[in-house]
């Protein structure tokens, strides 16, 4: 909680320094922080230091999101955009699922101090090539060099209130919905499945499995979609209008064990397929020069539903109604879908009154 509070805080100030510093800049800075801190409480473990350095974590989080798509953003041709963002965020996922193994054979080889260190000094060794390289970052060399680091107070103020624009805080709920709505599945899904139908624990795991295992391919497939429309809206709208027919019936059916990792397994691979059109929503109305901040932005989205998600799924659960974490899964759905949806109607309308605009001065 104490690295979720201090990451929503910081998203937006970081954005803004990635903007002026350079994503290299920022993300050699935050790994050299998140390595200390989880070095310094492998050296000095207890529980208030944890809090602490918990604290310091959260603070080096919140630049990878804005550093990276803003790295991605300037490196990568707009052609292949959707791909880079698509593997970038498989990468992630396929990170979250070798991370837990590798601590626990490294605590059970090294004890869990020395496991705690040596987390730290991977992040410093990651961090290593980001130092030695060059060439590499979102801001032309001019502006690393010189005068963006040098605007005063007012701009900095101007440039966090410039990001939230209406369509900037659309997004960031959009984000926030995306997360809530997967986070009752990935984290209550086993106990809710358990304690409504009596599914044996084994094919409640195997089904959560292979609901993640197909999401990160969904991923891995939505860069080839994004990459193919400009209707990115519409794609997560039609996805999660999909999506949440298929957990519905999750929702629903007592769902023998073949069907039901099928079903999970689909509704993974669907949730996966938005995530690259998600983020090019953002790149489209990221005002220009703000692509940091404008991630910085939406992805507080994601850490403040988060922290509501657990506390949300897991009231229900305290109230008996198990299968309800998926029905209200399936209403979230349902809901950003139709943000989805009226959000494409709009970007399309703004596409046509500007060709119409254009035929008409020519």
């Amino acid at each position: 909680t104490v690295a979720s509070v201090t990451a929503v805080c910081a998203q937006l100030p970081v954005g803004v320094l990635v903007d002026r510093l350079g994503s290299r800049r920022m993300l050699i800075l935050a790994l050299a922080i998140a390595g200390t801190a989880f070095i310094g409480f492998g050296l000095a473990p207890s529980y208030p230091h944890l809090l602490v350095m918990m604290s310091v974590v959260g603070l080096s989080t919140s630049v990878f999101h804005p550093a990276d798509y803003a790295l991605l953003s300037a490196k990568i041709a707009p052609a292949r955009v959707g791909r880079a963002f698509s593997i970038h965020t498989f990468s992630g996922f396929l990170g979250n699922a070798v991370a837990p193994v590798t601590m626990l054979g490294l605590v059970a080889a090294f004890g869990l101090d020395t496991g705690m260190i040596l987390a730290g000094v991977l992040a410093l060794v990651v961090a290593l090539p980001l130092a030695l390289v060059r060439g590499v970052d979102n801001l032309p060399a001019a502006a690393i060099g010189g005068g963006a680091r040098g605007a005063a107070p007012r701009g900095a103020i101007k440039e966090l209130t410039g990001i939230l624009t209406p369509a900037m805080l659309a997004l960031t709920g959009f984000y926030a919905l995306l997360s809530l709505s997967g986070s009752g599945i990935t984290n209550f899904s086993v106990a809710a499945l358990t304690r409504a139908d009596g599914t044996p624990v084994a094919i409640a795991n195997l089904a959560l499995t292979f609901y993640l295992g197909a999401q990160a391919l969904g991923i891995l497939a939505g860069g080839f979609v994004a990459d193919r429309t400009q209707r990115h809206a519409g794609v997560a709208a039609i996805g999660y209008g999909v999506n949440a027919c298929v957990v519905l019936v999750i929702g629903v059916i007592a769902l023998g064990a073949a069907p039901l990792v099928a079903t999970m397994a689909a509704a993974g691979f669907l949730g996966g397929l938005i995530m690259p059109s998600r983020d090019m929503l953002v790149r489209a109305a990221a005002p220009p020069g703000a692509i940091g901040r404008a991630f910085g932005l939406v992805t507080a989205g994601l850490s403040v539903a988060g922290a509501i998600g657990p506390l949300m799924f897991g009231f229900i659960m305290d109230l008996g109604a198990p299968l309800w974490v998926f029905r209200a899964s399936v209403i979230i759905m349902l809901l950003t879908a139709l943000i989805a949806w009226i959000g494409d109607r709009r970007i399309a309308a703004n596409r046509q009154r500007r060709a119409a605009e254009a035929a008409a001065a020519d």
